[in-house]
């Protein structure tokens, strides 16, 4: 597995696309710090574009090396290799080198404009661990979506809506049941909803880290009392970890009854 994980973490980084990643996660910082200048700042705006971005960049990636690599992929399957050897290490390559680009990309610009040196440096490697594990959690669903489907139009396809669903669709089905619902008890239930989409979740975890939940109103005062606690916190780490665990049992389940 190492071998495989080692060959697919190398063959993504020499893409062009790979380094079209890095170079925009690089430019995109230094940006940032230019126009902003100030490190607080620079970090709630990289917020916003991280939760939003990050996976649809692993969603896209996962898909298209899974179809471009099928041919190497069916040449290792008839090697006596075990299939969730192969799987695995080409979903540790792929969403490794990803979050190896991220972490670069976004932390040459900080580390030069002295993110070291103050106070923020605890928020911003949290902000590169909640991008890193967004990554892994979407090229898992990339991967499964492209199992489940042969035609590469109709993989490519679905994994754009996963994305949709969970960056945008979500946010607005939750919205219209609050608004339905208003004159109910919702707390509970919005921060069961909030456990169920990984990119709400880093969303709120990143603004209660960076202590702005204030802008989220009367729902910034529900999180802040539950996600503010250690408890809390701990449940949603472990849901987190959980929605990158899931994925990768499904990989592994559904490529042991495939027939490639």
């Amino acid at each position: 597995m190492l071998n495989i994980l080692r060959y697919s973490f190398f063959d993504l980084m020499r893409s062009r696309w790979s380094y079209f990643y890095f170079v925009f996660y690089l430019a995109l910082g230094f940006a940032l710090l230019f126009l902003n200048n100030s490190l607080p700042k620079a970090i709630i705006t990289l917020m916003n574009l991280i939760v939003v971005l990050t996976p649809l960049i692993g969603t896209v990636f996962g898909v298209m090396y899974f179809y471009n690599s099928r041919e190497f992929t069916e040449l290792l399957l008839a090697q006596p290799i075990k299939r969730s050897t192969i799987f695995m290490g080409q979903y540790l390559g792929i969403a490794g080198s990803l979050s190896l680009s991220l972490v670069l990309g976004l932390g040459i610009p900080f580390l030069a404009y002295g993110v070291m040196l103050s106070g923020e440096i605890t928020n911003f490697i949290f902000l590169l661990i909640d991008g890193a594990l967004l990554t892994f959690i979407f090229v898992a669903l990339a991967f499964i979506l492209s199992l489940y489907n042969e035609n590469r139009i109709k993989g490519f396809g679905y994994a754009i809506l996963i994305w949709l669903f969970f960056a945008v669709i979500y946010d607005g089905l939750f919205l219209i049941f609050l608004l339905v619902f208003e004159n109910y008890p919702l707390d509970k239930f919005s921060l069961a909803a909030t456990m169920l989409n990984p990119i709400d979740l880093s969303r709120i975890l990143v603004l209660l880290k960076l202590d702005i939940s204030a802008l989220l109103g009367y729902t910034g005062a529900v999180f802040q009392q539950f996600f503010g606690t250690a408890m809390g916190l701990f449940l949603s780490t472990f849901m987190l970890v959980l929605w990158c665990v899931l994925p990768v049992g499904i990989i592994l389940r559904v490529c042991k009854k495939k027939d490639f």
